[in-house]
C-alpha cells in the first residue's frame, strides 16, 4: 500500500502503470518543435466547431480516444475519469465525460491541473479503489485569452514576460496491472499555496515560479534525494522568466537543479520564430509535452526516473479585476521507467 514519507509525499508502492497515453495540439503547436510527436495535429484551431470551447471539448476527447486505442482499453473499463481546464467550472472536461459516462472528478489546479489529476489517479489505483483511471487535462488559446484577459480582436500588445497558452492536452491511462506498462507512477508530492504578492497576470512565471521551487524541495527533502537522483526535473509552464526565478530560488536553498532542468513551456514553442514571448503555459503544455516528448523517453528507457512539476496560477477575472495577488501552486509526480526497473530486478 502507499506509504507517507516526510511531510507532503506518498510513495505509491503498487507503482500504477501508465498504459496508454496521447498529445493532441492544433496549428500553433503544429509549428514547434515537438510537432512529430504528438498523436493528432489539426490544422484549424476550430477544430471544425462554431466556439473555441467546443473546440477544446472536441480537443479533449480526442485525447481521451486516441488515450484508450493506443492503450487498447475500451472505455468501460475505466473506473474513474479526473479532468480539468481552464474555463469556469471545467466546462470543456464536464462536456468531454457526458458521452463517456464514467465516474467524474472535475479538477481546477490552472495550469498544475495535469500534475493533480495524476496524482489522485495514481492514488485510486495505488489503494485499490479502482482498476484503471483516466487523468486528462486540455487548454486552449482563444478561449483562454477571452475568459482571462482580453477579446482576440483588441490584439493587445504583450510583454516578454508573458506566455503563450497552449491549444492543446494529453490523456493517460493508469492501471494497477499491466502486460507491457509503459511507465510507472512511483510517488507525489502534494503543493501548497505560495503568493509572493504578484498581481500581473502577464508574468506568470514569476507567480508560479516560487511554488515550483518550494515542492521541488519539499520533494528532494522527502524522499532524501538530490537532484542528480532524477534525470529530468520537469516543470510545465514557467517560460524563461520563471525558469531563472526557479534557479534563483533553489540555489538559495543550496539545491542546484540547473543539469536536470527542463520546462514544457520552452520545449513546446520556438518563441524566437513562434511570438511565443517567454514560452507556453495552460492546461495542455505540461499535459502535451509529457505525453508527446518525456513518456516515449521513460517507455523506451532512455529516461530512468523524473519528477514532473506542473505549476498554476490561481487568479480569476474577479480576482483579477479586485486587485488580489495571484497564488501559485504546484504538485509533483515521480514517474519512472518500467525497462530500467525490470533491469534493476533482474
Amino acid at each position: 500500500m502507499a506509504v507517507r514519507i516526510g511531510s507532503r509525499t506518498i510513495q505509491l508502492n503498487h507503482a500504477p502503470s501508465v498504459v496508454g497515453f496521447a498529445a493532441v495540439g492544433a496549428k500553433k503547436e503544429k509549428e514547434g518543435p515537438l510537432a512529430d510527436y504528438f498523436d493528432y495535429l489539426s490544422e484549424d484551431s476550430s477544430f471544425g466547431e462554431k466556439t473555441w470551447e467546443k473546440a477544446e471539448t472536441l480537443m479533449q476527447k480526442k485525447a481521451i480516444e486516441l488515450a484508450l486505442q493506443k492503450g487498447g482499453i475500451q472505455k468501460e473499463q475505466i473506473d474513474f475519469l479526473f479532468a480539468g481546464d481552464l474555463l469556469n467550472q471545467c466546462i470543456s472536461s464536464a462536456y468531454a465525460s457526458r458521452e463517456l459516462q464514467l465516474p467524474f472528478f472535475g479538477l481546477y489546479g490552472a495550469c498544475s491541473t495535469m500534475a493533480e489529476s495524476l496524482c489522485l489517479a495514481g492514488m485510486f489505483v495505488d489503494a485499490k479503489l479502482a482498476s484503471r483511471c483516466l487523468a486528462v487535462t486540455s487548454s486552449h488559446f482563444c478561449s483562454a485569452e477571452r475568459q482571462f484577459r482580453f477579446p482576440l480582436e483588441y490584439a493587445n500588445q504583450r510583454p516578454v514576460s508573458a506566455t503563450w497558452t497552449v491549444t492543446g492536452g494529453g490523456a493517460f491511462i493508469l492501471s494497477k496491472d499491466a502486460k507491457q506498462p509503459l511507465a510507472k507512477v512511483a510517488g507525489v508530492t502534494t503543493g501548497k499555496i505560495v503568493d509572493y504578492g504578484i498581481k500581473d497576470s502577464m508574468n506568470m512565471g514569476a507567480v508560479m515560479a516560487p511554488a515550483a521551487a518550494e515542492l521541488i524541495a519539499q520533494n528532494l527533502t522527502d524522499f532524501k534525494r538530490k537532484p542528480e537522483d532524477y534525470d529530468r526535473i520537469i516543470t510545465g509552464d514557467l517560460g524563461e522568466v520563471g525558469q531563472q526565478i526557479l534557479f534563483d530560488l533553489l540555489l538559495k536553498k543550496g539545491m542546484d537543479i540547473r543539469k536536470q532542468h527542463e520546462d514544457c513551456g520552452m520545449l513546446i514553442f520556438d518563441s524566437q520564430t513562434q511570438g511565443t514571448g517567454s514560452g507556453g503555459s495552460g492546461c495542455g503544455c505540461a499535459a502535451s509535452v509529457l505525453s508527446a516528448h518525456f513518456l516515449p523517453k521513460l517507455a523506451s528507457g532512455e529516461l530512468e526516473r523524473i519528477l514532473f512539476v506542473p505549476t498554476g496560477a490561481l487568479l480569476s477575472t474577479v480576482s483579477f479585476n479586485e486587485g488580489q495577488t495571484i497564488p501559485g501552486i504546484a504538485h509533483g509526480v515521480v514517474l519512472e521507467s518500467c525497462i530500467s526497473s525490470a533491469k534493476k530486478e533482474g
